[in-house]
């Protein structure tokens, strides 16, 4: 046996020590039955069990009927277990209880027998309403998205591949390869667009190829690519998901015969940012097999700078150019939009907290730009943003209203806007946050508002967001006609969302969305 060991201890006198409080010992302890622990182990692997079962519904809907389900904006497409009981479990944030799967196995078993058309459903709010009025399950169903039931169109694989609108990725950076991501996902339900081609610049290294399937692959900030990618070095073309994209090298926009390629009247997405003019951008309508060009960046001159949600309306057969304008104008002009339309806007400003960007230098360096050459990893950098007055352009009765300002910080991805506004109106907290609540539920913006109210939450648990912003409530200030809202948006996922509900609808790829607005 070892030997025991001795601790000297030396009692000193120490003044100014505060004396120790005691606390009531604890006479019984509480104790949770053997059946208690095993009833949480069991209601959990119920759970788990009804979300299995509700994947090969979720899955033949979209891929069958070309329904996209949702619950309460969450998209439950391609999803695992655990991330449909995740979105599941987000509803307790916005409602007053939480909801189960299995209030929504139900509702898509149903809607699985009734040949609906193209549509996106939101099983979650219609389960909270069902279990608010009871009745029959069909019959409710009819009811909430009669316009679809029973619209469900056959097709051959060659009517299908017609009604399918060619787009071309001009450029392949952070934005070009989220393009990417969205539309190979969503090519799952036929009838929609589909990704044909990549365009980059002519003399790449000897492995271009694979180093830009790698960069599809994985990705430092989105995780990796969710499913398989193989390369075709022979034919220069990748196919992701079964889909088949040639990688086409090119020196310029109208230097590219997409008609070659059995490419034709191509949507292409311009993400260089290079040309931003309608005389640059027109070059890519010189090209064959080009019907129309749209921007991932603010427009200039007269090309019309689209916030999807706000001013998507103003889109027409005619216009063969346009510009999906800025991550920022896009994560602001709808919450904008609705606090002007309830409250009145007197004037305001929006200050950008923004990650980081391609366009700085990692360490000092020289920078055309001001302050943008020193280190962004290492520097908050205050810089100029053009989206306070590019809100106009969506929303020209807030023009000359606003002045906005950014700083750039350390972070990769996820940015938040602060507007600091007057309004027309007193207002409070609780009745604002409310207002907001309801119009990211219920409102034509709900794609756009999504709404938080968690005192937890920070930067990272909005990555991969396909909101154009999330207001946090806890973060609401109000006094008389003063408010500071705090918006968050993922300055890359969010944003490359907006685009491609932008290009859809260039294409006439338009889903109605169920159930309608509650106060309709």
């Amino acid at each position: 046996m070892d030997e025991p060991i001795v601790f000297a201890v030396r009692l000193l006198k120490l003044d100014n020590v505060r004396p120790l409080k005691l606390f009531p010992v604890l006479t019984e302890v509480p104790t949770v039955s053997h059946e208690q622990i095993n009833q949480h182990l069991s209601n959990w692997t119920e759970r788990e069990s009804t979300a299995e079962a509700m994947i090969p519904l979720i899955g033949r809907l979209y891929r069958k009927n070309n329904v996209v389900t949702s619950v309460y904006g969450r998209a439950i497409i391609n999803q695992s277990v655990i991330d449909i009981i995740r979105a599941h479990r987000f509803v307790r944030q916005v409602e007053d209880s939480e909801l189960s799967v299995h209030d929504t196995l139900p509702i898509l078993e149903a809607m699985d027998k009734l040949d609906l058309g193209r549509a996106h459903v939101d099983i979650g709010k219609l389960a909270v309403k069902f279990k608010s009025e009871g009745g029959d399950l069909t019959e409710f169903l009819k009811r909430e998205i009669g316009p679809v039931v029973g619209q469900y169109q056959s097709q051959s694989e060659e009517d299908a591949h017609n009604d399918t609108k060619d787009v071309v990725l001009y450029g392949f950076g952070r934005i070009g390869r989220l393009l990417a991501r969205i539309l190979i996902e969503k090519a799952g339900g036929g009838n929609n667009l589909r990704l044909r081609a990549i365009v980059v610049r002519q003399g790449g290294a000897e492995n271009d190829l694979e180093k830009r399937a790698s960069l599809l692959r994985r990705d430092s900030v989105h995780g990796p690519f969710d499913g398989t990618i193989t390369v075709d070095e022979k034919e220069s073309a990748l196919i992701a998901n079964g889909n088949y994209i040639k990688v086409i090298y090119s020196d310029g926009p109208d230097k590219v015969d997409y008609t070659q390629y059995d490419i034709h009247n191509a949507i292409v997405i311009d993400n260089t940012g290079k040309w931003r003019d309608e005389e640059g951008l027109g070059l890519h309508l010189k090209s064959k097999g080009v019907s129309r060009v749209i921007l991932t960046a603010p427009g200039k001159g007269d090309i019309k700078n689209i916030v999807y949600g706000i001013n998507n309306d103003w889109i027409t057969d005619e216009d063969k150019i346009l510009s999906a304008a800025s991550c920022t104008t896009n994560a602001i002009t709808p919450v904008l939009k609705a606090i002007h339309d309830e409250y009145g806007i007197q004037d305001g400003h929006v200050e950008t907290v923004h990650s980081y960007t391609n366009d700085q230098n990692l360490i000092d360096n020289y920078h055309k730009g001001s302050r943008r050459g020193r280190s962004a990893p290492l520097n908050m950098v205050i810089t100029e943003t053009g989206a306070a007055k590019a809100v106009a352009k969506a929303l020209p009765e807030l023009k000359g209203k606003l002045s906005g300002n950014a700083i750039r910080v350390p972070t990769p991805n996820v940015s938040m806007a602060i507007l600091n506004l007057n309004l027309d109106k007193d207002v409070t907290v609780e009745g604002v946050n409310e207002y907001l609540r309801d119009m990211a539920l219920h409102s034509e913006l709900q794609k756009q508002i999504d709404f938080v109210n968690s005192p937890e939450v920070v930067s990272t648990d909005f990555v991969g967001s396909r909101h154009a912003g999330i207001v946090d409530a806890q973060a609401t200030i109000a006094s008389g006609k003063r408010l500071i809202l705090y918006v968050w948006y993922d300055n890359e996922f969010g944003y490359s969302a907006q685009v491609v509900r932008c290009v859809n609808q260039m294409a006439g790829v338009t889903y109605p969305i169920f159930p309608k607005r509650a106060r309709d």
